[in-house]
Protein backbone atom coordinates (compact mmCIF):
# COMPACT_ATOMS: atom_id res chain seq x y z
CA UNK A 1 0.00 0.00 0.00
CA UNK A 2 2.89 2.45 1.09
CA UNK A 3 4.60 1.35 -2.32
CA UNK A 4 1.77 2.41 -3.92
CA UNK A 5 0.96 5.44 -2.74
CA UNK A 6 5.09 6.79 -2.78
CA UNK A 7 4.85 6.04 -6.53
CA UNK A 8 1.62 7.69 -6.96
CA UNK A 9 2.67 10.15 -5.19
CA UNK A 10 6.04 10.46 -7.33
CA UNK A 11 4.42 10.76 -10.50
CA UNK A 12 1.53 13.32 -9.50
CA UNK A 13 4.45 15.16 -8.59
CA UNK A 14 6.65 15.31 -11.48
CA UNK A 15 3.26 15.95 -13.65
CA UNK A 16 2.02 18.98 -11.37
CA UNK A 17 5.56 20.59 -10.41
CA UNK A 18 5.51 22.82 -12.46
CA UNK A 19 1.88 23.79 -12.43
CA UNK A 20 2.52 24.50 -8.68
CA UNK A 21 4.97 27.00 -8.96
CA UNK A 22 3.15 28.48 -11.57
CA UNK A 23 0.30 28.81 -9.62
CA UNK A 24 2.28 30.10 -6.66
CA UNK A 25 4.15 32.70 -8.15
CA UNK A 26 0.64 33.85 -10.75
CA UNK A 27 -0.66 34.23 -7.16
CA UNK A 28 1.60 36.82 -6.09
CA UNK A 29 0.79 38.47 -9.04
CA UNK A 30 -2.62 38.53 -9.06
CA UNK A 31 -2.54 39.80 -5.39
CA UNK A 32 -1.75 43.05 -6.98
CA UNK A 33 -2.96 43.09 -10.52
CA UNK A 34 -6.41 42.09 -10.87
CA UNK A 35 -8.14 41.06 -14.22
CA UNK A 36 -8.73 43.57 -16.86
CA UNK A 37 -12.18 45.36 -16.31
CA UNK A 38 -14.54 48.39 -16.05
CA UNK A 39 -15.01 49.47 -12.44
CA UNK A 40 -18.05 51.49 -11.55
CA UNK A 41 -16.07 54.51 -11.23
CA UNK A 42 -14.28 54.98 -14.32
CA UNK A 43 -17.81 53.62 -16.44
CA UNK A 44 -19.66 56.49 -14.66
CA UNK A 45 -16.88 58.99 -15.40
CA UNK A 46 -17.49 58.03 -18.99
CA UNK A 47 -20.69 59.13 -19.03
CA UNK A 48 -22.00 62.23 -20.90
CA UNK A 49 -24.78 64.60 -18.99
CA UNK A 50 -28.27 63.84 -20.52
CA UNK A 51 -29.36 66.57 -22.93
CA UNK A 52 -31.74 68.48 -21.37
CA UNK A 53 -34.85 69.47 -23.05
CA UNK A 54 -33.84 66.56 -25.71
CA UNK A 55 -37.35 64.78 -27.12
CA UNK A 56 -37.61 61.37 -25.90
CA UNK A 57 -40.22 58.21 -26.24
CA UNK A 58 -41.95 56.86 -23.21
CA UNK A 59 -40.52 54.14 -21.37
CA UNK A 60 -43.35 51.54 -22.44
CA UNK A 61 -42.37 52.68 -26.17
CA UNK A 62 -39.25 52.12 -25.65
CA UNK A 63 -39.62 48.46 -24.30
CA UNK A 64 -42.07 47.60 -26.40
CA UNK A 65 -39.77 48.47 -29.13
CA UNK A 66 -36.63 46.11 -27.94
CA UNK A 67 -38.76 43.35 -27.91
CA UNK A 68 -37.67 41.89 -24.58
CA UNK A 69 -41.07 40.85 -23.05
CA UNK A 70 -39.05 40.54 -19.29
CA UNK A 71 -37.62 43.58 -19.38
CA UNK A 72 -36.55 44.18 -15.86
CA UNK A 73 -34.41 47.51 -16.42
CA UNK A 74 -34.07 50.35 -18.43
CA UNK A 75 -31.29 52.93 -18.57
CA UNK A 76 -31.39 56.31 -20.10
CA UNK A 77 -28.07 57.21 -21.38
CA UNK A 78 -26.33 59.64 -23.90
CA UNK A 79 -24.83 58.22 -26.97
CA UNK A 80 -22.49 60.50 -28.92
CA UNK A 81 -25.39 59.73 -31.36
CA UNK A 82 -27.89 60.52 -29.36
CA UNK A 83 -30.06 59.54 -25.94
CA UNK A 84 -30.60 56.30 -25.89
CA UNK A 85 -32.50 53.51 -23.91
CA UNK A 86 -30.63 50.62 -22.40
CA UNK A 87 -33.25 47.70 -22.10
CA UNK A 88 -32.60 44.99 -20.22
CA UNK A 89 -33.60 41.53 -18.55
CA UNK A 90 -33.28 37.65 -18.47
CA UNK A 91 -33.20 36.72 -21.91
CA UNK A 92 -30.77 39.92 -23.00
CA UNK A 93 -30.11 43.32 -23.75
CA UNK A 94 -31.20 45.99 -26.61
CA UNK A 95 -30.69 49.78 -27.14
CA UNK A 96 -33.19 51.79 -29.10
CA UNK A 97 -33.13 55.40 -29.93
CA UNK A 98 -34.96 57.44 -27.46
CA UNK A 99 -35.96 59.72 -29.96
CA UNK A 100 -37.87 57.20 -32.03
CA UNK A 101 -37.46 53.99 -30.70
CA UNK A 102 -35.14 52.61 -33.64
CA UNK A 103 -32.27 50.16 -33.16
CA UNK A 104 -29.41 51.08 -31.70
CA UNK A 105 -27.09 48.79 -32.09
CA UNK A 106 -23.44 49.79 -33.43
CA UNK A 107 -23.00 47.97 -36.62
CA UNK A 108 -20.43 50.49 -37.98
CA UNK A 109 -16.86 50.73 -36.62
CA UNK A 110 -16.82 54.73 -37.01
CA UNK A 111 -19.92 54.64 -34.90
CA UNK A 112 -18.01 52.42 -32.30
CA UNK A 113 -14.57 54.80 -32.71
CA UNK A 114 -16.72 57.63 -31.98
CA UNK A 115 -17.94 56.45 -28.97
CA UNK A 116 -14.56 55.81 -27.45
CA UNK A 117 -13.18 58.79 -28.56
CA UNK A 118 -16.05 60.29 -26.53
CA UNK A 119 -15.72 58.29 -23.55
CA UNK A 120 -12.11 58.91 -23.56
CA UNK A 121 -12.21 62.35 -23.46
CA UNK A 122 -14.73 62.43 -20.58
CA UNK A 123 -12.34 60.49 -18.76
CA UNK A 124 -9.72 62.94 -19.11
CA UNK A 125 -7.46 60.59 -21.59
CA UNK A 126 -5.28 60.78 -24.26
CA UNK A 127 -6.96 59.61 -27.58
CA UNK A 128 -6.05 61.88 -30.26
CA UNK A 129 -5.21 58.65 -32.44
CA UNK A 130 -8.09 55.79 -31.85
CA UNK A 131 -8.28 53.06 -33.94
CA UNK A 132 -10.46 50.33 -34.60
CA UNK A 133 -8.45 47.22 -33.68
CA UNK A 134 -11.19 44.87 -34.10
CA UNK A 135 -14.70 43.29 -34.18
CA UNK A 136 -14.72 39.87 -33.04
CA UNK A 137 -16.98 38.03 -29.94
CA UNK A 138 -13.51 36.73 -27.74
CA UNK A 139 -10.31 37.90 -27.22
CA UNK A 140 -7.81 37.47 -24.17
CA UNK A 141 -9.33 39.90 -22.14
CA UNK A 142 -13.42 39.59 -23.15
CA UNK A 143 -13.14 36.20 -22.61
CA UNK A 144 -15.09 36.08 -19.04
CA UNK A 145 -19.27 35.31 -19.56
CA UNK A 146 -20.10 38.42 -18.44
CA UNK A 147 -19.79 39.90 -21.94
CA UNK A 148 -21.89 37.38 -23.70
CA UNK A 149 -24.62 39.52 -24.10
CA UNK A 150 -22.48 42.37 -25.71
CA UNK A 151 -20.80 40.07 -28.30
CA UNK A 152 -19.31 40.78 -30.81
CA UNK A 153 -17.36 44.30 -29.27
CA UNK A 154 -15.17 46.84 -31.16
CA UNK A 155 -11.83 47.06 -29.47
CA UNK A 156 -10.62 50.51 -29.70
CA UNK A 157 -6.98 51.54 -29.01
CA UNK A 158 -6.71 55.32 -28.14
CA UNK A 159 -3.11 55.75 -29.16
CA UNK A 160 -2.09 57.45 -25.89
CA UNK A 161 0.92 56.54 -23.53
CA UNK A 162 -0.80 53.60 -21.60
CA UNK A 163 -1.84 51.83 -24.25
CA UNK A 164 -5.20 51.92 -23.16
CA UNK A 165 -7.99 50.02 -25.07
CA UNK A 166 -11.39 50.31 -24.60
CA UNK A 167 -14.30 47.76 -26.16
CA UNK A 168 -17.57 49.15 -27.30
CA UNK A 169 -20.54 46.77 -27.23
CA UNK A 170 -22.30 45.94 -30.24
CA UNK A 171 -25.75 45.54 -28.60
CA UNK A 172 -26.08 48.84 -26.83
CA UNK A 173 -22.85 51.27 -27.74
CA UNK A 174 -21.78 51.39 -24.19
CA UNK A 175 -18.24 51.41 -22.96
CA UNK A 176 -17.80 47.70 -21.89
CA UNK A 177 -14.08 47.20 -20.97
CA UNK A 178 -10.67 48.77 -20.89
CA UNK A 179 -6.99 48.02 -20.30
CA UNK A 180 -3.99 49.25 -20.31
CA UNK A 181 -0.40 48.23 -21.58
CA UNK A 182 0.68 47.60 -17.91
CA UNK A 183 -2.68 45.70 -17.14
CA UNK A 184 -2.25 43.34 -19.88
CA UNK A 185 1.93 42.55 -19.42
CA UNK A 186 0.87 41.75 -15.80
CA UNK A 187 -2.05 39.35 -16.45
CA UNK A 188 -0.25 37.44 -18.81
CA UNK A 189 1.59 36.71 -15.66
CA UNK A 190 -0.81 36.60 -13.42
CA UNK A 191 -4.34 35.65 -14.04
CA UNK A 192 -3.92 33.97 -17.34
CA UNK A 193 -1.54 31.47 -16.43
CA UNK A 194 -3.35 30.94 -12.74
CA UNK A 195 -6.70 30.83 -14.51
CA UNK A 196 -5.01 28.26 -17.51
CA UNK A 197 -7.39 31.08 -19.10
CA UNK A 198 -5.80 31.12 -22.78
CA UNK A 199 -8.88 32.80 -25.67
CA UNK A 200 -8.64 29.04 -27.23
CA UNK A 201 -10.14 27.14 -24.19
CA UNK A 202 -11.57 29.81 -21.89
CA UNK A 203 -13.82 30.90 -24.98
CA UNK A 204 -15.62 27.29 -24.48
CA UNK A 205 -16.73 27.64 -20.95
CA UNK A 206 -17.72 24.27 -20.45
CA UNK A 207 -14.56 22.73 -21.53
CA UNK A 208 -12.41 25.22 -19.63
CA UNK A 209 -14.57 24.20 -16.76
CA UNK A 210 -13.82 20.57 -16.99
CA UNK A 211 -10.16 20.51 -17.89
CA UNK A 212 -9.00 23.28 -14.86
CA UNK A 213 -11.42 21.28 -12.57
CA UNK A 214 -9.74 18.08 -12.99
CA UNK A 215 -6.14 19.37 -13.10
CA UNK A 216 -6.91 21.16 -9.98
CA UNK A 217 -8.17 17.91 -8.43
CA UNK A 218 -5.39 15.41 -9.39
CA UNK A 219 -3.17 18.43 -7.80
CA UNK A 220 -5.10 18.49 -4.32
CA UNK A 221 -4.33 14.59 -4.49
CA UNK A 222 -1.27 15.07 -5.05
CA UNK A 223 -0.64 17.28 -2.50
CA UNK A 224 -2.79 15.16 -0.18
CA UNK A 225 -0.61 12.26 -0.95
CA UNK A 226 2.96 14.20 0.26
CA UNK A 227 1.54 15.56 3.09
CA UNK A 228 1.04 11.53 4.17
CA UNK A 229 4.06 10.64 3.32
CA UNK A 230 5.84 13.50 4.95
CA UNK A 231 4.32 12.90 7.77
CA UNK A 232 5.08 9.46 8.01
CA UNK A 233 8.35 9.56 6.67
CA UNK A 234 9.49 12.09 10.23
CA UNK A 235 12.38 10.66 12.19
CA UNK A 236 13.28 12.24 15.58
CA UNK A 237 16.72 12.73 16.57
CA UNK A 238 17.43 13.89 19.66
CA UNK A 239 13.99 15.31 20.31
CA UNK A 240 14.10 17.49 17.01
CA UNK A 241 12.44 16.55 13.89
CA UNK A 242 14.59 15.21 11.28
CA UNK A 243 14.29 13.74 7.64
CA UNK A 244 15.65 10.24 6.87
CA UNK A 245 16.47 11.98 2.76
CA UNK A 246 19.72 14.01 2.08
CA UNK A 247 20.03 17.15 -0.42
CA UNK A 248 17.09 18.13 -2.36
CA UNK A 249 15.11 15.04 -1.33
CA UNK A 250 15.45 16.54 2.44
CA UNK A 251 14.87 20.20 1.48
CA UNK A 252 11.28 18.66 -0.38
CA UNK A 253 10.50 16.88 3.02
CA UNK A 254 11.14 19.55 5.33
CA UNK A 255 10.05 22.42 3.18
CA UNK A 256 6.71 20.31 2.65
CA UNK A 257 6.27 19.77 6.50
CA UNK A 258 7.00 23.52 6.75
CA UNK A 259 4.04 24.49 4.49
CA UNK A 260 1.78 21.75 4.44
CA UNK A 261 -1.10 23.63 5.99
CA UNK A 262 -0.73 26.40 3.86
CA UNK A 263 0.23 24.23 0.33
CA UNK A 264 -2.82 22.08 0.93
CA UNK A 265 -5.57 24.50 2.06
CA UNK A 266 -4.25 26.75 -0.96
CA UNK A 267 -4.41 24.42 -3.28
CA UNK A 268 -7.99 22.68 -2.10
CA UNK A 269 -9.60 25.93 -1.94
CA UNK A 270 -7.92 26.21 -5.34
CA UNK A 271 -10.25 23.76 -6.84
CA UNK A 272 -13.02 25.06 -5.31
CA UNK A 273 -12.75 28.38 -7.28
CA UNK A 274 -14.20 26.46 -9.96
CA UNK A 275 -16.94 24.21 -8.01
CA UNK A 276 -19.53 25.83 -9.83
CA UNK A 277 -22.46 23.95 -8.01
CA UNK A 278 -20.70 20.24 -7.73
CA UNK A 279 -20.24 20.19 -4.14
CA UNK A 280 -21.73 23.85 -2.71
CA UNK A 281 -25.16 25.83 -3.66
CA UNK A 282 -23.97 28.82 -6.53
CA UNK A 283 -26.07 31.35 -4.31
CA UNK A 284 -28.44 32.32 -7.58
CA UNK A 285 -31.88 32.76 -7.11
CA UNK A 286 -34.72 29.64 -7.22
CA UNK A 287 -37.18 29.49 -10.55
CA UNK A 288 -39.90 30.80 -7.70
CA UNK A 289 -37.72 33.13 -5.72
CA UNK A 290 -36.52 34.87 -9.33
CA UNK A 291 -40.05 34.95 -10.76
CA UNK A 292 -41.07 37.09 -7.71
CA UNK A 293 -38.19 39.57 -7.59
CA UNK A 294 -38.16 40.15 -11.34
CA UNK A 295 -41.58 40.16 -11.62
CA UNK A 296 -42.05 42.54 -15.12
CA UNK A 297 -44.15 45.45 -14.47
CA UNK A 298 -46.50 47.54 -16.27
CA UNK A 299 -43.77 49.71 -18.49
CA UNK A 300 -46.78 52.17 -19.56
CA UNK A 301 -46.90 53.66 -15.91
CA UNK A 302 -42.91 54.33 -16.31
CA UNK A 303 -42.68 58.20 -15.79
CA UNK A 304 -40.54 60.40 -17.62
CA UNK A 305 -37.15 61.43 -16.67
CA UNK A 306 -37.10 64.95 -15.26
CA UNK A 307 -35.42 67.61 -17.12
CA UNK A 308 -32.13 67.86 -14.26
CA UNK A 309 -28.79 67.64 -14.27
CA UNK A 310 -28.32 63.75 -14.57
CA UNK A 311 -25.46 60.90 -16.50
CA UNK A 312 -27.94 58.53 -15.98
CA UNK A 313 -31.46 57.83 -15.17
CA UNK A 314 -33.29 53.84 -14.51
CA UNK A 315 -36.22 52.47 -14.44
CA UNK A 316 -36.22 49.50 -12.44
CA UNK A 317 -38.35 46.95 -11.32
CA UNK A 318 -39.67 46.95 -7.29
CA UNK A 319 -42.03 44.57 -6.06
CA UNK A 320 -44.41 44.93 -9.16
CA UNK A 321 -43.63 48.63 -9.81
CA UNK A 322 -41.58 50.84 -11.49
CA UNK A 323 -38.74 52.47 -9.71
CA UNK A 324 -36.97 55.75 -10.88
CA UNK A 325 -33.14 56.73 -10.15
CA UNK A 326 -31.47 59.20 -11.41
CA UNK A 327 -27.82 59.54 -10.85
CA UNK A 328 -26.59 63.03 -10.54
CA UNK A 329 -22.60 61.93 -9.31
CA UNK A 330 -20.82 58.76 -8.59
CA UNK A 331 -22.23 58.37 -4.92
CA UNK A 332 -25.84 60.51 -5.23
CA UNK A 333 -28.52 59.61 -6.74
CA UNK A 334 -32.41 60.97 -6.86
CA UNK A 335 -35.09 57.45 -6.38
CA UNK A 336 -38.50 58.36 -7.09
CA UNK A 337 -40.94 55.95 -6.11
CA UNK A 338 -44.41 55.24 -7.89
CA UNK A 339 -45.94 57.50 -6.00
CA UNK A 340 -43.92 60.31 -7.13
CA UNK A 341 -42.25 60.94 -3.81
CA UNK A 342 -38.78 61.21 -3.78
CA UNK A 343 -35.72 59.17 -1.90
CA UNK A 344 -32.02 58.57 -1.20
CA UNK A 345 -32.66 54.65 -1.63
CA UNK A 346 -35.18 52.08 -0.71
CA UNK A 347 -36.38 51.91 2.22
CA UNK A 348 -35.90 48.80 5.39
CA UNK A 349 -39.73 48.51 5.17
CA UNK A 350 -40.01 49.00 1.30
CA UNK A 351 -37.13 45.78 1.25
CA UNK A 352 -39.24 43.67 4.00
CA UNK A 353 -41.98 43.82 1.67
CA UNK A 354 -40.57 42.25 -1.27
CA UNK A 355 -38.94 39.76 0.93
CA UNK A 356 -42.42 39.00 2.67
CA UNK A 357 -43.12 37.98 -0.86
CA UNK A 358 -39.55 36.24 -1.44
CA UNK A 359 -39.57 33.48 1.01
CA UNK A 360 -41.37 32.55 4.74
CA UNK A 361 -40.30 33.31 7.77
CA UNK A 362 -37.68 36.32 7.19
CA UNK A 363 -37.37 38.59 10.17
CA UNK A 364 -36.95 42.72 9.58
CA UNK A 365 -33.95 43.86 7.19
CA UNK A 366 -30.88 45.02 9.00
CA UNK A 367 -28.34 47.68 6.76
CA UNK A 368 -24.83 45.68 6.82
CA UNK A 369 -22.14 46.81 8.67
CA UNK A 370 -18.64 47.72 6.81
CA UNK A 371 -17.46 44.77 9.34
CA UNK A 372 -19.70 41.37 8.00
CA UNK A 373 -18.13 38.77 7.46
CA UNK A 374 -20.14 38.07 4.25
CA UNK A 375 -19.63 41.74 2.78
CA UNK A 376 -21.63 43.14 0.15
CA UNK A 377 -21.09 46.21 -1.47
CA UNK A 378 -24.15 49.00 -2.86
CA UNK A 379 -23.37 50.30 -6.39
CA UNK A 380 -23.46 53.29 -5.03
CA UNK A 381 -20.85 53.96 -2.84
CA UNK A 382 -21.81 54.76 0.94
CA UNK A 383 -25.59 53.86 0.30
CA UNK A 384 -26.76 50.60 2.92
CA UNK A 385 -27.20 46.98 1.45
CA UNK A 386 -29.98 45.28 3.33
CA UNK A 387 -30.11 41.96 4.79
CA UNK A 388 -32.60 39.97 5.29
CA UNK A 389 -32.98 36.57 7.34
CA UNK A 390 -35.76 33.68 5.90
CA UNK A 391 -34.87 31.14 8.13
CA UNK A 392 -31.73 29.11 7.34
CA UNK A 393 -31.72 31.50 4.10
CA UNK A 394 -30.03 35.82 4.07
CA UNK A 395 -30.71 37.53 0.89
CA UNK A 396 -28.30 41.00 1.16
CA UNK A 397 -30.34 44.00 -1.29
CA UNK A 398 -29.14 46.79 -2.74
CA UNK A 399 -31.03 49.99 -1.20
CA UNK A 400 -29.83 52.17 -4.22
CA UNK A 401 -31.17 49.72 -7.08
CA UNK A 402 -33.39 46.99 -6.01
CA UNK A 403 -30.91 44.65 -7.19
CA UNK A 404 -30.67 41.10 -4.82
CA UNK A 405 -26.79 41.04 -4.35
CA UNK A 406 -26.29 37.81 -2.35
CA UNK A 407 -28.85 34.50 -1.55
CA UNK A 408 -26.63 32.75 1.26
CA UNK A 409 -27.72 29.50 2.51
CA UNK A 410 -25.70 27.43 4.49
CA UNK A 411 -23.74 26.00 1.63
CA UNK A 412 -22.91 29.35 0.42
CA UNK A 413 -21.92 30.83 3.52
CA UNK A 414 -20.06 27.73 3.99
CA UNK A 415 -18.05 28.19 0.57
CA UNK A 416 -17.44 31.30 1.31
CA UNK A 417 -14.75 30.59 4.43
CA UNK A 418 -13.81 27.07 2.38
CA UNK A 419 -12.73 29.05 -0.80
CA UNK A 420 -12.37 32.79 -0.49
CA UNK A 421 -11.23 32.84 3.09
CA UNK A 422 -8.81 29.95 2.53
CA UNK A 423 -7.57 31.19 -1.03
CA UNK A 424 -7.43 35.05 -0.74
CA UNK A 425 -7.18 35.16 2.80
CA UNK A 426 -10.11 38.01 3.08
CA UNK A 427 -10.76 37.04 6.98
CA UNK A 428 -11.95 39.86 8.28
CA UNK A 429 -9.21 40.69 11.04
CA UNK A 430 -6.96 40.22 8.09
CA UNK A 431 -8.81 43.12 5.72
CA UNK A 432 -9.07 45.42 8.95
CA UNK A 433 -5.23 45.37 8.28
CA UNK A 434 -4.40 45.44 4.26
CA UNK A 435 -0.29 45.56 5.01
CA UNK A 436 -0.48 42.35 7.06
CA UNK A 437 -2.44 40.57 4.46
CA UNK A 438 -0.25 41.69 1.60
CA UNK A 439 3.13 40.26 3.65
CA UNK A 440 1.01 37.11 4.79
CA UNK A 441 -0.10 36.23 1.10
CA UNK A 442 3.07 37.01 -0.64
CA UNK A 443 5.57 35.00 2.00
CA UNK A 444 3.06 32.20 2.08
CA UNK A 445 2.77 31.97 -1.80
CA UNK A 446 6.94 32.74 -2.00
CA UNK A 447 7.25 29.42 0.84
CA UNK A 448 5.01 27.41 -1.60
CA UNK A 449 7.33 28.82 -4.81
CA UNK A 450 10.49 27.69 -2.91
CA UNK A 451 8.90 24.17 -1.78
CA UNK A 452 7.95 23.66 -5.73
CA UNK A 453 11.15 24.02 -6.82
CA UNK A 454 12.40 21.73 -4.45
CA UNK A 455 9.87 19.52 -6.42
CA UNK A 456 10.83 20.52 -10.15
CA UNK A 457 14.47 19.51 -9.39
CA UNK A 458 13.84 16.33 -7.98
CA UNK A 459 11.51 15.29 -10.56
CA UNK A 460 13.87 16.30 -13.40
CA UNK A 461 16.66 14.26 -11.92
CA UNK A 462 13.87 11.04 -11.77
CA UNK A 463 13.06 11.61 -15.66
CA UNK A 464 16.53 12.03 -16.53
CA UNK A 465 17.28 8.76 -14.43
CA UNK A 466 14.10 7.37 -16.36
CA UNK A 467 14.87 8.29 -19.85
Amino acid sequence: MMGAIVLLHRWLGIAFCLLFAMWFASGIVMHFVSFPSLTEVERFAGLAPLARGAAVTAVGDAVAASGLADATRVRLIQRSDGPVYVVSGASGVRAVHASDGADASVQRPDTARDIAQAYANRRGLDAARTAILAHADYDQWSVPNGFDRHRPLFRVALGDAAGTEVYVSSRTGEVVLDTTRSERGWNWVGSVLHWIYPTVLRSHWALWDRVVWSLSLLASIAALLGAALGIVRIKRRGGLIGSPYRGWHALHHIGGLVSTVFVLTWIFSGWLSIDHGRLFSRGQLTPAEAGIAHRVPDWRTAPLADRMPSREVEWFAFNGNVYRRERVGFDQQNLHRPDGEGHGGLTAQEVGSLMAKLASGCGMPLALADNDDYPARSVIAGAPVYRTRCGDVWFDLDSADGGILQRLDASRRAYRWFYSALHTLDFPVLMAHPHWRDGLVVGLCTLGLVFSVTGIVIGWRRLRLSF
